[in-house]
Protein backbone atom coordinates (compact mmCIF):
# COMPACT_ATOMS: atom_id res chain seq x y z
CA UNK A 1 0.00 0.00 0.00
CA UNK A 2 2.65 2.28 0.61
CA UNK A 3 4.33 1.73 -2.70
CA UNK A 4 1.16 2.69 -4.31
CA UNK A 5 0.88 5.65 -2.13
CA UNK A 6 4.35 6.51 -3.07
CA UNK A 7 3.62 5.96 -7.01
CA UNK A 8 0.61 7.85 -6.81
CA UNK A 9 2.30 10.88 -5.30
CA UNK A 10 5.27 11.14 -7.81
CA UNK A 11 2.75 10.70 -10.92
CA UNK A 12 0.81 13.85 -9.54
CA UNK A 13 3.84 15.78 -9.16
CA UNK A 14 5.21 14.88 -12.58
CA UNK A 15 2.14 15.80 -14.08
CA UNK A 16 2.30 19.21 -12.25
CA UNK A 17 5.79 19.23 -13.01
CA UNK A 18 4.64 18.98 -16.92
CA UNK A 19 1.99 21.29 -16.76
CA UNK A 20 4.56 23.75 -15.17
CA UNK A 21 6.60 23.43 -18.11
CA UNK A 22 4.25 23.88 -20.31
CA UNK A 23 1.86 26.62 -19.41
CA UNK A 24 1.46 29.86 -21.18
CA UNK A 25 1.63 33.20 -19.68
CA UNK A 26 -0.97 33.70 -16.73
CA UNK A 27 -2.89 36.27 -18.64
CA UNK A 28 -3.28 34.69 -21.99
CA UNK A 29 -7.09 35.00 -22.12
CA UNK A 30 -5.83 38.51 -21.92
CA UNK A 31 -4.45 38.78 -25.67
CA UNK A 32 -6.50 41.61 -27.58
CA UNK A 33 -9.44 41.02 -29.55
CA UNK A 34 -7.20 43.41 -32.39
CA UNK A 35 -4.47 40.91 -32.48
CA UNK A 36 -6.88 37.58 -32.78
CA UNK A 37 -6.70 38.14 -36.66
CA UNK A 38 -5.83 35.71 -39.20
CA UNK A 39 -2.44 36.97 -40.94
CA UNK A 40 -1.36 36.83 -44.82
CA UNK A 41 2.03 34.74 -44.30
CA UNK A 42 4.95 36.73 -45.23
CA UNK A 43 2.63 39.22 -46.66
CA UNK A 44 -0.25 38.67 -49.44
CA UNK A 45 1.79 37.50 -52.07
CA UNK A 46 2.11 35.51 -55.28
CA UNK A 47 4.07 34.70 -58.39
CA UNK A 48 4.39 38.47 -59.61
CA UNK A 49 4.78 39.38 -56.06
CA UNK A 50 7.44 38.60 -53.44
CA UNK A 51 6.96 37.29 -49.71
CA UNK A 52 8.27 40.12 -47.20
CA UNK A 53 8.16 42.66 -49.59
CA UNK A 54 6.39 45.95 -49.59
CA UNK A 55 4.12 45.30 -52.18
CA UNK A 56 2.80 42.05 -50.22
CA UNK A 57 2.51 44.06 -47.24
CA UNK A 58 0.86 46.61 -49.31
CA UNK A 59 -1.60 44.23 -50.68
CA UNK A 60 -2.35 42.88 -47.43
CA UNK A 61 -2.95 46.18 -45.63
CA UNK A 62 -5.13 47.07 -48.50
CA UNK A 63 -7.29 44.05 -48.66
CA UNK A 64 -7.80 44.16 -44.46
CA UNK A 65 -5.40 41.01 -43.46
CA UNK A 66 -2.96 40.74 -40.37
CA UNK A 67 0.69 40.67 -41.66
CA UNK A 68 3.42 37.55 -40.52
CA UNK A 69 6.94 38.75 -41.45
CA UNK A 70 10.13 37.53 -40.06
CA UNK A 71 12.97 39.75 -39.11
CA UNK A 72 16.92 39.24 -38.40
CA UNK A 73 20.16 41.50 -38.17
CA UNK A 74 22.47 42.72 -40.97
CA UNK A 75 26.10 42.47 -40.32
CA UNK A 76 25.79 46.04 -39.54
CA UNK A 77 22.64 45.84 -37.31
CA UNK A 78 19.31 46.91 -39.22
CA UNK A 79 16.54 44.75 -38.77
CA UNK A 80 15.73 43.61 -42.14
CA UNK A 81 12.48 41.56 -42.89
CA UNK A 82 13.69 38.41 -44.49
CA UNK A 83 12.95 34.70 -43.85
CA UNK A 84 15.63 32.62 -44.75
CA UNK A 85 19.22 32.28 -43.11
CA UNK A 86 20.60 32.49 -46.54
CA UNK A 87 19.62 34.73 -49.66
CA UNK A 88 20.09 31.46 -52.38
CA UNK A 89 16.31 31.00 -52.71
CA UNK A 90 15.11 34.37 -52.89
CA UNK A 91 18.02 36.42 -54.16
CA UNK A 92 20.14 33.43 -56.12
CA UNK A 93 23.18 34.49 -53.88
CA UNK A 94 24.59 31.98 -51.86
CA UNK A 95 25.51 33.84 -48.46
CA UNK A 96 23.88 34.79 -44.97
CA UNK A 97 22.05 37.44 -44.65
CA UNK A 98 23.63 38.28 -41.59
CA UNK A 99 27.22 38.28 -43.97
CA UNK A 100 26.10 41.36 -45.61
CA UNK A 101 25.69 44.81 -44.49
CA UNK A 102 22.17 46.09 -45.49
CA UNK A 103 23.80 48.56 -47.99
CA UNK A 104 24.53 44.91 -49.83
CA UNK A 105 21.26 43.82 -48.96
CA UNK A 106 19.54 46.98 -50.73
CA UNK A 107 21.07 46.14 -53.86
CA UNK A 108 19.97 42.74 -54.40
CA UNK A 109 16.46 41.94 -55.81
CA UNK A 110 13.54 39.04 -54.80
CA UNK A 111 12.73 36.49 -57.25
CA UNK A 112 13.66 38.58 -59.78
CA UNK A 113 11.38 41.15 -59.47
CA UNK A 114 12.61 44.52 -58.80
CA UNK A 115 11.58 44.86 -54.97
CA UNK A 116 14.21 44.86 -52.48
CA UNK A 117 14.44 42.94 -49.03
CA UNK A 118 12.88 46.32 -46.94
CA UNK A 119 14.16 47.44 -43.37
CA UNK A 120 11.20 46.49 -40.50
CA UNK A 121 11.11 50.55 -39.67
CA UNK A 122 9.91 50.70 -43.63
CA UNK A 123 7.01 48.04 -43.01
CA UNK A 124 6.16 49.69 -39.70
CA UNK A 125 5.85 53.20 -42.05
CA UNK A 126 3.61 51.75 -44.46
CA UNK A 127 1.87 49.54 -42.42
CA UNK A 128 1.08 52.33 -39.61
CA UNK A 129 -1.74 50.20 -37.58
CA UNK A 130 -3.86 49.76 -40.32
CA UNK A 131 -3.87 45.83 -39.59
CA UNK A 132 -2.01 43.98 -36.83
CA UNK A 133 1.87 42.33 -37.41
CA UNK A 134 2.64 38.99 -35.97
CA UNK A 135 6.53 39.41 -35.87
CA UNK A 136 9.19 36.52 -36.13
CA UNK A 137 12.45 36.66 -34.64
CA UNK A 138 14.88 34.50 -36.41
CA UNK A 139 17.74 32.70 -34.63
CA UNK A 140 18.00 29.87 -33.01
CA UNK A 141 20.39 30.55 -29.93
CA UNK A 142 20.89 33.65 -27.14
CA UNK A 143 21.83 36.23 -28.93
CA UNK A 144 19.51 38.64 -28.04
CA UNK A 145 20.41 41.48 -30.44
CA UNK A 146 18.14 41.19 -32.72
CA UNK A 147 15.47 41.66 -30.10
CA UNK A 148 17.00 45.30 -28.97
CA UNK A 149 17.27 46.39 -31.97
CA UNK A 150 13.59 45.53 -32.67
CA UNK A 151 12.81 47.28 -29.27
CA UNK A 152 13.93 50.30 -30.53
CA UNK A 153 11.44 50.42 -33.06
CA UNK A 154 9.04 48.88 -32.10
CA UNK A 155 8.61 50.43 -28.70
CA UNK A 156 7.75 53.76 -31.01
CA UNK A 157 4.89 51.89 -33.13
CA UNK A 158 1.57 52.86 -32.37
CA UNK A 159 0.42 49.84 -34.01
CA UNK A 160 -1.14 46.64 -32.79
CA UNK A 161 1.44 43.85 -33.06
CA UNK A 162 2.80 40.15 -31.61
CA UNK A 163 5.87 38.64 -31.33
CA UNK A 164 6.71 35.13 -31.80
CA UNK A 165 9.35 32.74 -32.80
CA UNK A 166 10.81 29.19 -32.68
CA UNK A 167 13.48 30.07 -29.95
CA UNK A 168 12.12 30.17 -26.37
CA UNK A 169 15.06 31.72 -25.25
CA UNK A 170 14.36 34.96 -27.57
CA UNK A 171 10.83 35.29 -26.58
CA UNK A 172 12.08 34.80 -22.84
CA UNK A 173 14.18 38.28 -23.19
CA UNK A 174 11.16 39.70 -24.61
CA UNK A 175 9.55 38.58 -21.52
CA UNK A 176 11.57 39.61 -18.79
CA UNK A 177 12.49 43.16 -21.04
CA UNK A 178 9.07 44.29 -22.52
CA UNK A 179 6.57 42.12 -20.90
CA UNK A 180 3.63 44.64 -22.15
CA UNK A 181 4.41 42.92 -25.62
CA UNK A 182 2.28 39.84 -26.89
CA UNK A 183 4.59 36.73 -27.65
CA UNK A 184 3.91 33.49 -29.42
CA UNK A 185 6.25 29.87 -29.38
CA UNK A 186 6.25 28.65 -32.78
CA UNK A 187 6.15 24.50 -32.81
CA UNK A 188 6.56 21.85 -34.97
CA UNK A 189 7.75 18.49 -34.53
CA UNK A 190 11.96 18.63 -35.34
CA UNK A 191 13.95 16.27 -36.89
CA UNK A 192 18.08 16.43 -36.80
CA UNK A 193 17.51 18.06 -40.70
CA UNK A 194 15.49 20.86 -39.02
CA UNK A 195 17.88 21.83 -36.46
CA UNK A 196 21.48 21.13 -35.66
CA UNK A 197 20.32 20.59 -31.90
CA UNK A 198 21.05 17.68 -29.81
CA UNK A 199 18.33 15.39 -29.71
CA UNK A 200 17.07 16.35 -25.82
CA UNK A 201 16.74 19.66 -27.07
CA UNK A 202 14.93 19.23 -30.19
CA UNK A 203 12.30 16.96 -27.99
CA UNK A 204 12.17 19.45 -25.38
CA UNK A 205 11.21 22.18 -28.45
CA UNK A 206 9.02 20.00 -30.29
CA UNK A 207 6.85 19.21 -27.03
CA UNK A 208 7.23 22.92 -25.34
CA UNK A 209 8.93 22.05 -22.18
CA UNK A 210 10.50 25.28 -22.56
CA UNK A 211 7.49 27.31 -22.07
CA UNK A 212 8.36 28.27 -18.72
CA UNK A 213 11.25 30.25 -20.36
CA UNK A 214 9.10 32.33 -22.62
CA UNK A 215 5.33 31.92 -21.03
CA UNK A 216 4.11 32.67 -24.55
CA UNK A 217 0.29 33.94 -24.90
CA UNK A 218 -0.36 32.07 -27.91
CA UNK A 219 0.80 28.45 -29.41
CA UNK A 220 1.54 28.79 -33.38
CA UNK A 221 1.72 25.40 -34.55
CA UNK A 222 2.35 23.28 -37.73
CA UNK A 223 -0.86 22.22 -39.12
CA UNK A 224 1.23 19.78 -41.26
CA UNK A 225 1.86 17.89 -37.84
CA UNK A 226 -0.70 16.27 -35.58
CA UNK A 227 -0.80 18.17 -32.57
CA UNK A 228 1.52 17.39 -29.58
CA UNK A 229 0.03 16.29 -25.83
CA UNK A 230 1.78 19.85 -25.21
CA UNK A 231 -0.25 21.81 -28.19
CA UNK A 232 -3.74 20.53 -27.01
CA UNK A 233 -3.11 20.53 -23.14
CA UNK A 234 -1.86 24.24 -23.22
CA UNK A 235 -4.63 25.45 -25.51
CA UNK A 236 -7.47 23.42 -24.24
CA UNK A 237 -6.88 23.26 -20.56
CA UNK A 238 -4.45 26.09 -19.99
CA UNK A 239 -6.01 28.65 -22.02
CA UNK A 240 -3.63 29.75 -24.82
CA UNK A 241 -5.06 31.04 -28.11
CA UNK A 242 -3.84 29.20 -30.95
CA UNK A 243 -2.50 30.07 -34.42
CA UNK A 244 -2.00 27.85 -37.16
CA UNK A 245 0.22 28.01 -39.95
CA UNK A 246 1.00 27.82 -43.09
CA UNK A 247 -2.79 27.29 -44.17
CA UNK A 248 -2.99 26.28 -47.98
CA UNK A 249 -6.35 26.15 -48.76
CA UNK A 250 -9.68 27.52 -47.99
CA UNK A 251 -10.92 23.71 -46.54
CA UNK A 252 -8.35 23.83 -44.09
CA UNK A 253 -9.36 27.36 -43.04
CA UNK A 254 -12.72 26.88 -43.02
CA UNK A 255 -11.91 23.47 -40.42
CA UNK A 256 -9.46 25.17 -38.35
CA UNK A 257 -12.13 28.33 -37.88
CA UNK A 258 -14.95 25.56 -36.59
CA UNK A 259 -12.34 24.63 -34.13
CA UNK A 260 -11.52 28.27 -33.09
CA UNK A 261 -8.10 28.39 -34.44
CA UNK A 262 -6.14 31.57 -36.71
CA UNK A 263 -5.07 30.95 -39.73
CA UNK A 264 -1.63 32.42 -41.03
CA UNK A 265 -2.20 31.16 -44.92
CA UNK A 266 -1.07 32.02 -48.28
CA UNK A 267 -1.57 30.83 -51.62
CA UNK A 268 -5.41 31.69 -51.44
CA UNK A 269 -7.19 34.36 -49.00
CA UNK A 270 -9.81 33.51 -46.76
CA UNK A 271 -12.46 36.00 -48.95
CA UNK A 272 -12.18 33.07 -51.51
CA UNK A 273 -9.89 34.92 -53.98
CA UNK A 274 -6.74 33.33 -55.25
Amino acid sequence: MTGLIIAFIVICLLFVLYGFMIAPAHDSEELPSCLLSDYAHRGLHNADIPENSIPAFSAACDSGYGIELDIQLSSDGRVVVFHDETLLRMCGIDKKVSDLTYEELSKLTLNNSSERIPLLEEVLFLVDGKVPLLIELKGTDKNTSLCDRAFELLDLYGGAFCIESFNPLLIGYVKRKRPEYKRGQLVTILKKKDANQPLPVRFMLSHMLLNFISRPHFIAFDMMKKPTVGILAASSVLGAKKFAWTVRSAEDYNSLKERGVLSIFENFTPSGDA
